[in-house]
C-alpha cells in the first residue's frame, strides 16, 4: 500500500511541476502584451508632449494595432490553461498551491522585460527605435525628422537581430520590421524623408556611400539629400530604417503610381536599340537637340557619375544594346526601336544632327553641299553599308540609295517596285507638223556607292532626285526632239532618236554624280486620225506586195515549166555533151599525138645529122691523114684490107659449086650450103662499124632452079 501511495505521490509531483512550467510559459508569453499595452499607453502620454505628433500617432496606431493582435493570439493559450486547471483539479492537485510558482514565474520574466528595457530582434528583423522624452529635453533641429544626437523621436540607428537591453517602454518604442527582400531581376527604388534639400538643378538625391542605405547615419552626415533618390537596391537582402527611407518595390509599386514592370531589370531584345531619354542633369546647350556622349557610367547603370561628368538631361545621343541593365526609372527612360537594316543593294547615307561641328572634306571640286567625316553634324562622306546598324534614329536619319540599276517608268502602266517613279508619267510630245502624241520612256540609272553621300548632299533624297533631276531632263530633251521632226519621221526614226536621249541624258545626269545606264523608248501613242491614215496605207502597201508576190509566184511557175522540160531532155544533153567532150579530148589526144612523133622524128632526124656529120668528118680527118701518109692508093688499098678482115669477107666461097661433067655437083653443093648453114658457119658476126649483112627471104632463082648465094658488102655510110 505504502508502494502504490508514494507511487501516486510521485505521479501527482510531476503533474504539479509540469502544470507550473506552463504557467511560466503562459506567463512568458503574456508579458510582453502586458508591457507593450504599457508602452503603448506611455507613448500615447508622451505624444501629447512631442513636437512630431503626427509620426508617433501613427506609430503609436500601429503598435496598437500589433497589441490587438497579439492579445488575440493569447487568447487560445489562457483557454488552455483553464482546461489545464480543471484537469489538474480533476486529478485532486490544489490550484493554490501554484501561486506561488506562477508569482515568481511572472517576477522572473516581467521584472527583466519592463525594468531591464530587453528588446528582441528576430534575425529577419530590424528594430526601429523611437525615442519618447529626454531628461535634457533637447528636440530635432529644425527641419530634421531622424535624430542623431539621442534627441527625442525618430532615431537613426536601427537595432540589429539579438537582445538588446536598456530600451525601457516609458522612454522607447521599438517597431520591429521585417527586412527587405528584392527578388531576382528586380530593383527597388529609395525615398528618403530626411536629409539634406536637392539643388534647384536637380530632381534626384545624390549617391552618398551609406552601406546601400542600411546605415541611415552616414546616410544623413555625408550629405544625402532628401526625396526620390538616385542610387537602388539591386538583388539581396536589406535591413533598411524605413522611419527614414520608403522601399518601393514591384510588390507595392502599384500604391506609389508605378507598374511593376518599371522595377524590373530592364531588358534589350536582340536587333533592338535602345534610345535614353535621361530625367536629371544640367540643360543640353542651345542649339544642340541630344545630350552628348559621356563615358564612364557603365550605360547610364551608375547616375551619380553619369552627373558628376556632366551628364544633360533629355534625350541622349548614346544608345543602348541588347542586354539587361539596371537601370533607375526615376532617371532614364528607354524607347526600344528596331536595328536600322541596310538591305543587300543599297547604301545608307547617314544624316547627322548631333555631333562635332561639321568640317566639309568634299575638296573645292564639289560645291554643291558638304560631306564630313564619321561623329559630325552634316552627311557623313563614307555610307553604311548592306548590314543592321546600332543607330540612334532620333538624331540621325538614314537615306537609302540604291546601288543597283533601277529602271523609272515614265508611264502610268507600270510602276516599279522601289516606289521612285509613282509620279511619272507618260510624255506628251509636240511634233513639227503640228500632231499630239503620248510617248513612254523607260530610264535605267545608277548611282555608285562612293557616290550616295554626294547625291544625297547636292539633292537631300533620291525622289528629289527623280523628280527635280532626272524628269526634267528626260522631259525637256523629248520634247524638244519632237518639235525637229513630223510625227512620221519620229514614228520611223525611233532607234536613232532612242540613241540620241541615250546619249545626251548620260551627259547630262553625269553633272550630279549620277549615271544613266541607257534610255528606252516605249510605247508610242499618235493621234488617232493619223492613225487611220497610216492604217490604210500599210494595207495598200500590204496589197501591193501581196500583188509583187503573186507575181513573182508566176514566174517562178513558168520558169518551173521550164526547167521541168530541160530536165526531161537532159540525159539526152549531158550524152551529146559528154561525146562532143570526147570527140574533142581525142582530137587533142591525137593531135597532141602527132605534135609529139613529129618532134621526136625531127629531133631523131637532127640527131643522125649530127652523128653521121661527126663520123663523116672524123673520117675525113683520117682519111687525110691516111692519104698524107701512105698516099692516095696506098691508103685506099689498105682500107679495103681492113674492110675485108674486120667483115669476113671470103675472097674465097666456102662451097664452090663447079661443073665437072658429072650431075652430082649441083646437089653436092646444096648439101654442103645447107650443112655450112646448119653448124653455124655461115653467120656472119656484125661488127660496129658495119651491118650485119642482110638475106631476103624471097630469093631469086637462077636458071637451075636453085637460089644463089649472094654476099652483100654493105658499103660506108657518106
Amino acid at each position: 500500500m505504502k508502494s502504490l501511495s508514494s507511487l501516486l505521490g510521485t505521479r501527482k509531483q510531476n503533474k504539479v511541476a509540469r502544470f507550473a512550467a506552463s504557467i511560466v510559459a503562459t506567463l512568458a508569453i503574456a508579458a510582453p502584451t502586458s508591457s507593450l499595452r504599457d508602452a503603448t499607453r506611455m507613448a500615447i502620454a508622451g505624444s501629447i508632449h512631442s513636437a512630431n505628433a503626427t509620426a508617433v500617432n501613427i506609430t503609436t496606431a500601429k503598435k496598437i494595432t500589433s497589441a490587438t493582435i497579439q492579445l488575440n493570439q493569447t487568447k487560445p493559450n489562457i483557454a488552455q490553461l483553464q482546461i489545464s486547471r480543471t484537469q489538474y483539479q480533476a486529478a485532486g492537485i490544489d490550484g493554490f498551491v501554484l501561486i506561488p510558482i506562477v508569482v515568481v514565474g511572472g517576477l522572473v520574466i516581467f521584472v527583466p522585460l519592463f525594468f531591464g528595457g530587453l528588446v528582441v530582434i528576430g534575425e529577419r528583423e530590424v528594430g526601429i527605435v523611437v525615442r519618447k522624452f529626454t531628461l535634457s529635453g533637447r528636440g530635432l533641429p529644425p527641419g530634421s525628422l531622424i535624430a542623431l544626437n539621442g534627441e527625442a523621436g525618430l532615431q537613426a540607428d536601427t537595432l540589429a537581430p539579438g537582445w538588446h537591453w536598456g530600451y525601457w517602454p516609458w522612454q522607447y518604442s521599438v517597431k520591429k520590421e521585417s527586412v527587405i527582400v528584392i527578388p531576382q531581376g528586380e530593383i527597388a527604388l529609395i525615398v528618403a524623408a530626411d536629409g539634406a534639400s536637392n539643388p534647384p538643378e536637380r530632381i534626384l538625391g545624390k549617391i552618398v556611400s551609406c552601406d546601400n542605405f542600411q546605415d541611415a547615419r552616414k546616410f544623413l552626415t555625408q550629405g544625402g539629400e532628401k526625396g526620390r533618390q538616385m542610387g537602388f537596391l539591386t538583388a539581396g537582402t536589406y535591413r533598411i530604417n524605413t522611419a527614414l527611407f520608403k522601399v518601393i518595390t514591384a510588390a507595392n509599386a502599384t500604391a506609389h503610381d508605378m507598374s511593376p514592370q518599371q522595377l524590373h531589370i530592364h531588358e534589350i531584345a536582340a536587333e533592338k536599340v535602345g534610345i535614353v531619354t535621361t530625367l536629371d542633369g544640367s540643360s543640353i546647350a542651345a542649339g544642340e537637340i541630344a545630350g552628348r556622349i559621356i563615358t564612364g557610367h557603365d550605360n547610364f547603370q551608375n547616375g551619380q557619375k553619369f552627373i558628376d561628368a556632366g551628364g544633360q538631361r533629355g534625350l541622349q545621343e548614346q544608345v543602348l544594346l541588347s542586354g539587361s541593365w539596371n537601370l533607375n526609372p526615376w532617371l532614364v527612360n528607354i524607347e526600344q526601336v528596331p536595328m536600322t537594316e541596310i538591305p543587300i543593294g543599297y547604301v545608307g547615307v547617314v544624316i547627322s544632327f548631333v555631333g562635332k561641328e561639321h568640317e566639309d572634306v568634299s575638296g573645292a571640286a564639289f560645291t554643291h553641299g558638304n560631306l564630313v567625316n564619321q561623329g559630325h553634324k552634316g552627311v557623313w562622306v563614307e555610307p553604311l553599308y548592306p548590314g543592321k546598324h546600332p543607330l540612334n534614329t532620333k538624331v540621325m536619319k538614314i537615306e537609302l540609295v540604291p546601288t543597283t540599276n533601277i529602271v523609272l517608268n515614265f508611264t502610268e502602266r507600270i510602276t516599279g517596285k522601289h516606289g521612285y517613279d509613282t509620279n511619272l508619267q507618260a510624255l506628251k510630245l509636240l511634233s513639227f507638223d503640228g500632231f499630239s502624241f503620248d510617248l513612254e520612256i523607260f530610264q535605267i540609272i545608277h548611282i555608285g556607292a562612293s557616290d550616295a553621300p554626294k547625291v544625297i548632299s547636292r539633292l537631300g533624297s533620291m525622289q528629289n532626285v527623280i523628280d527635280q533631276v532626272l524628269r526634267p531632263i528626260v522631259g525637256n530633251y523629248f520634247r524638244n526632239s519632237a518639235q525637229e521632226y513630223t510625227i512620221l519621221d519620229f514614228l520611223t526614226a525611233r532607234s536613232e532618236r532612242q540613241v540620241e536621249a541615250s546619249e545626251y541624258v548620260k551627259s547630262a545626269l553625269r553633272a550630279y554624280d549620277v549615271q544613266a545606264v541607257d534610255s528606252l523608248i516605249g510605247l508610242i501613242t499618235p493621234p488617232e486620225e493619223l492613225m487611220h491614215t497610216l492604217t490604210d496605207r500599210k494595207i495598200a502597201e500590204e496589197k501591193r506586195k501581196t500583188y509583187e508576190v503573186q507575181q513573182m509566184a508566176q514566174t517562178q511557175r513558168q520558169q518551173l515549166v521550164r526547167e521541168t522540160a530541160l530536165a526531161d531532155i537532159q540525159e539526152e544533153m549531158v550524152q551529146s555533151e559528154q561525146s562532143v567532150q570526147i570527140a574533142d579530148l581525142k582530137a587533142q589526144a591525137q593531135i597532141k599525138q602527132a605534135n609529139g612523133e613529129a618532134e621526136g622524128t625531127k629531133l631523131r632526124a637532127i640527131a643522125e645529122a649530127e652523128g653521121i656529120r661527126a663520123t663523116g668528118n672524123a673520117k675525113a680527118e683520117t682519111y687525110q691523114a691516111g692519104v698524107e701518109a701512105l698516099g692516095s692508093h696506098g691508103y685506099t688499098a689498105m682500107q679495103l684490107m681492113q674492110i675485108i678482115g674486120d667483115r669476113n669477107v671470103r675472097l674465097i666461097p666456102d662451097v664452090l659449086v663447079s661443073g665437072n661433067g658429072t650431075n652430082n655437083g649441083l646437089v653436092d653443093g646444096l648439101l654442103s650450103l645447107i650443112l655450112w648453114n646448119q653448124t653455124g658457119k655461115g653467120e656472119l658476126t656484125p661488127t660496129p662499124l658495119h651491118a650485119q649483112p642482110v638475106v631476103t627471104k624471097a630469093q631469086p632463082t637462077s636458071e637451075n632452079g636453085l637460089p644463089p648465094i649472094i654476099v652483100n658488102f654493105p658499103g660506108d655510110k657518106q
